[in-house]
């Protein structure tokens, strides 16, 4: 009996250790599902045997002037222009979306009041997100914004959709359990991200470089514990590398006292694109969404409870008209205005205190080849303590941030000595190789982070980027704070407070629309009168697939860096994109004319933006819709005359509108890095090269290029010329200043 248990015994822990390392193996090298990979929902459109071809149908959404039409409506007044159109145009639109209202002019009459359930302000992240989540409940919703979906900080984050390491950080060596929270929540988030705009996200390799031995534990124990708190939500594990290996992964790295590396996941996204996608979702639910409509007061009852809001377009101020007034009419308003929420919470009370501290977090762009284009990297301890990213986005590569107490304006300017710091710190990092240059520098803006305040902080870096939902005696509901990671969750509860507060009745959405654009499947979401955002899929994410990009090329004649960049931009809507692209005349691309040189975006994209994504001013398009004024102000400078004459040709401006547009967009392409010297450029100078000159002070902050000196080579003397006494054609001589190298 003796002899059998000693027998026994070592095989059982054998079999216990076997069985223990086999879960472990199977838990790191298990089959992950990363999202863009799964085939799309909806298969691409084929020709069939006989050569036709059919192309997909999209829903199409309101005109901006049905969705004003729409708010006048609350308050029982109707809009000047009624709208005449084919029923089954309206429910299902054609490849390129053309419209071909005509319009009766009639004075306007009141009608029975139909007023909102809700009314937000604000067509940021959180505030388009609300409208999302209101409008898949079944609740009668409108959102306005004073100027365009996501025109402030929602377009000027870091690019992450992450938990925040550094906020994990906080929490184990504090022991505070608001920051674990945050971070639980955000890795929860961030995995939604990914599922229902796998287009507009992905997953990113984020390495951490580790100088000392001791360093490799702690940060691996830091990522693992990350790693674990995303648990079904995560993907890929981190994981440490050698000095040699991480040297290969990112080339660019200081090799002096460097140990190894440890690499972590986290999400990124085109935040914009992402904003603007939320928005339309919500239209297309049937949410009223209307950009540049500025809420001028609030409207309370005898009882001094909010019964609405009044309004006035933008647009018509834009167009040199005189701008009306008009109410609408909500049984409840909700505050999601950001670093403006203190504003619109004193046109309710004006002597309430202040809930939002403002900080402003500066990002700089510099050219592709200073990171690798699938690698990123954080820097957890800069000079002064803070966390720095270096980030590899849309062909560039992005680096921020700084943390800093600030004012609150619309359009805030990136100082150079936070540019000059963040230039530092990246040097610091990066081998002694690579010349940091000023003039490296191809965009800079700053963001305003609306953290919610906190008394017994100190500085704006330590507060937690926790939101808070707040009410007013009358009845005004404010969510302020928070993070673009956890705009979804802001949302819903931001509506669940809402529902009973106002005491509002969610439905079942009976005859949702067909985001997807196919009878083929029933867009995800059981849309049962709950919160089902988790897995609503916006626009453009049902056809997706990694492989998209082919068909287009192969119908269209995209040129392949373009039609990689419709397809994680737009999703499936490319083809409307790419249908909406004027012939190159040429034999290869057959499509898509670039509006710059040195990126993919095309023309059909300005037609989409104004057709299909509520576009209005020249800024929306390059700084929104594309990307161009973040990733390379004097591009988005060069590229201004062609956007402007293709939008006046879709929205028909006069000459004075389109004088306005480039004023106020060169004024806004102050504030993403351009010269001072070019504020006062005209259209002429840029049409003939002369925006590229600068006098020698920006020369030197600005200029792209060196001057190139005398040179020995044993018998032969190379005499010293600079660029400017090279005799080159003058468009050449523009060139180089917004010029860039990208990693191909």
């Amino acid at each position: 009996m003796s002899s059998s248990r000693r027998l026994l015994r070592p095989f059982l822990y054998t079999s216990a250790a076997a069985l223990a390392g086999g879960g472990v193996l199977y838990y790191v090298y298990r089959p992950l599902r990363i999202p863009g990979s799964d085939p799309a929902s909806v298969p691409p459109p084929r020709y069939t045997d006989d050569g036709r071809f059919s192309p997909p149908r999209f829903p199409l959404l309101k005109t901006r002037e049905e969705q004003i039409a729409d708010l006048r409506k609350s308050s029982g007044t109707l809009a000047a222009v009624d709208t005449v159109k084919d029923a089954a145009k309206r429910a299902l639109g054609s490849l390129t979306g053309s419209q071909d209202n005509a319009t009766v002019a009639r004075g306007e009459k009141q009608e029975d009041a139909e007023p909102y359930d809700l009314l937000v302000i604000g067509g940021g992240a959180t505030g388009a997100g609300i409208a999302l989540d209101a409008a898949t409940r079944g609740l009668k919703v409108a959102m306005v914004e004073r100027e365009d979906f996501a025109s402030g900080t929602s377009s000027k984050s870091t690019k992450l959709v992450h938990g925040g390491v550094r906020y994990l950080e906080k929490a184990v060596w504090e022991l505070d359990y608001n920051q674990y929270k945050l971070v639980k929540e955000a890795l929860r988030e961030r995995k939604y991200f990914l599922d229902t705009a796998p287009h507009l996200s992905n997953w990113l390799p984020i390495m951490i470089p580790i100088q000392k031995w001791w360093q490799a534990p702690y940060f691996w124990a830091g990522t693992k514990f990350y790693d674990f708190l995303a648990g079904s939500e995560g993907i890929e594990s981190s994981y440490f590398l050698t000095k040699s290996r991480a040297l290969d992964a990112f080339p660019m790295l200081k090799k002096e006292n460097l140990f190894g590396a440890l690499v972590y996941y986290d999400g990124a996204h085109n935040d914009s694109r992402m904003n603007v996608s939320i928005a339309t979702t919500a239209a297309l639910y049937g949410a009223t969404v209307v950009n540049h409509m500025e809420v001028t007061s609030l409207e309370k009852d005898s009882d001094g409870k909010l019964v609405g809001a009044r309004v006035k377009d933008r647009v018509q101020e834009k167009n040199g008209q005189t701008p009306e007034e008009f109410s609408i009419k909500a049984k409840g308003i909700i505050n999601a205005t950001g670093p403006f929420t203190d504003s619109i919470r004193k046109m309710d009370e004006p002597q309430v205190p202040e809930i939002v501290a403002p900080s402003s977090g500066v990002h700089v762009i510099l050219p592709g080849y200073y990171s690798p284009s699938k690698m990123g990297l954080i820097d957890p301890k800069t000079s002064d303590g803070r966390v720095i990213f270096f980030l590899p986005w849309q062909g560039n590569t992005i680096a921020g941030t700084t943390d800093a107490p600030t004012a609150i304006s619309q359009n805030p300017i990136a100082g150079e000595e936070e540019i000059g710091w963040i230039l530092s710190e990246i040097q610091a990092y990066l081998s002694p190789d690579l010349n940091v240059r000023r003039g490296d520098v191809l965009a800079a803006w700053s963001g305003i982070r609306p953290l919610v305040k906190d008394p017994h902080s100190k500085n704006t870096e330590s507060l937690v980027r926790n939101h808070l939902i707040t009410a007013s005696d009358s009845g005004l509901l404010t969510i302020a704070g928070g993070k673009w990671t956890t705009y979804r969750q802001m949302a819903e509860e931001a509506v669940d407070e809402a529902i009973k507060r106002y005491n509002l009745t969610t439905a079942p959405l009976i005859h949702a629309p067909r985001v997807s654009g196919s009878e083929m499947i029933d867009d995800a979401a059981p849309l049962d009168g709950t919160c089902q955002t988790h897995q609503v899929r916006l626009v453009g994410a049902h056809g997706f697939s990694n492989t998209l990009f082919i068909n287009l090329i192969q119908h269209f004649g995209l040129e392949s860096i373009v039609a990689r960049h419709l397809t994680e931009s737009y999703g499936d809507r490319a083809w409307t994109v790419a249908a909406l692209s004027a012939p190159t005349e040429q034999r290869y691309p057959v499509r898509g004319l670039k509006i710059s040189a040195l990126y993919p975006f095309i023309d059909g994209e300005v037609r989409y933006a104004v057709r299909h994504e509520y576009a209005q001013t020249a800024v929306d398009v390059l700084a929104r819709r594309t990307r161009l004024a973040f990733l390379n102000a004097q591009a988005a400078l060069e590229a201004l005359p062609t956007v402007i004459d293709l939008m006046s040709e879709e929205l028909k401006w006069d000459k004075r509108r389109q004088e306005k547009e480039w004023k106020d967009t060169v004024q806004f392409l102050a504030s993403m890095g351009l010269a001072k010297s070019k504020l006062s450029v005209t259209r002429k100078d840029v049409e003939s090269g002369k925006a590229g000159e600068y006098d020698e002070h920006e020369r030197k902050l600005y200029s792209r290029h060196g001057e190139i000196k005398a040179t020995h080579c044993k018998s032969h003397v190379w005499e010293s010329l600079t660029v400017a006494q090279i005799n080159l054609p003058t468009q050449w001589r523009a060139i180089p200043n917004s010029l860039q190298a990208r990693s191909q």
